[in-house]
């Protein structure tokens, strides 16, 4: 397999000498599933057979702490982490902002989405597209008549919403099973916002919240996993060591 990638490779790198005038350059979504697969194939089998067992591990145990929250605490702790969060400097500046909406034992953000909107913010909300492995963003006013359930039952824009294009996205809410102080992160396991975030600019900030109970001493991560500027629980803000 590595001598097929290693000839592939001159192949490439010929063609782009020999070509350049005739070279597309690949979409961003093309480019971040790219870089998704270079960084996971360089990867020993094992290695990775070994990190996706820990990162199962991690899931499934704190998926049970999450979904055994009672339903009083949950929603004084989503009350606590959405006034937070929408107090930020980082949030206050942004004009657009990329929300998720809650599904299953999650924190409720839509009283973060509220909390945008009125402070007359563009809100932006992902729909999955299994076909192309990708998140589609669309903008969202009203989550009674523009959301229903999509992917998987998850909560999604209509696909008539209006698009909202990447480079004008300022502010981005990550969201996760796991994290730790050092802004890593478990998610769901499907990679879709490690595809996307290495798409969006440099400077848009990357924010979780998520219940304290959430918080890990150490998240198991790969190079190619995504890290968080900083996380939000109902009791206290991390901020992350600086982006490279």
């Amino acid at each position: 397999m590595m001598v097929v990638v290693g000839v592939l490779h001159s192949i490439s790198r010929r063609v782009l000498i020999l070509g350049e005038r005739h070279y597309r350059r690949p979409s961003r979504s093309a480019r971040g599933l790219r870089y998704h697969r270079r960084m996971t194939a360089s990867s020993p089998p094992v290695a990775n057979f070994g990190l996706r067992e820990a990162k199962r591990s991690v899931r499934e145990r704190i998926l049970r702490a999450r979904d055994a929250l009672p339903a009083q605490l949950r929603t004084a702790a989503s009350a606590a982490i959405a006034a937070t969060l929408s107090g930020r400097s980082d949030f206050t500046a942004a004009g657009v902002v990329l929300l998720t909406l809650p599904f299953g034992s999650e924190w409720d953000t839509r009283l973060l989405l509220s909390a945008a909107l009125a402070q007359g913010k563009t809100v932006a909300v992902p729909r999955v597209n299994p076909e192309r492995r990708m998140l589609d963003i669309h903008a969202v006013c009203d989550t009674d008549s523009e959301i229903a359930p999509g992917y998987r039952g998850i909560p999604e824009p209509r696909a008539d919403c209006p698009p909202v294009a990447l480079a004008s996205i300022d502010w981005v809410l990550v969201p996760g099973i796991a994290f730790d102080a050092e802004g890593r992160r478990v998610g769901y396991g499907g990679g879709y916002y490690d595809r996307l975030l290495p798409l969006l600019e440099k400077g848009a900030a990357r924010v979780a919240g998520a219940f304290e109970l959430q918080l890990v001493d150490r998240v198991p991560a790969a190079p190619h996993d995504t890290t968080v500027d900083a996380i939000v629980t109902e009791r206290r803000t991390l901020e992350s060591p600086p982006r490279a």
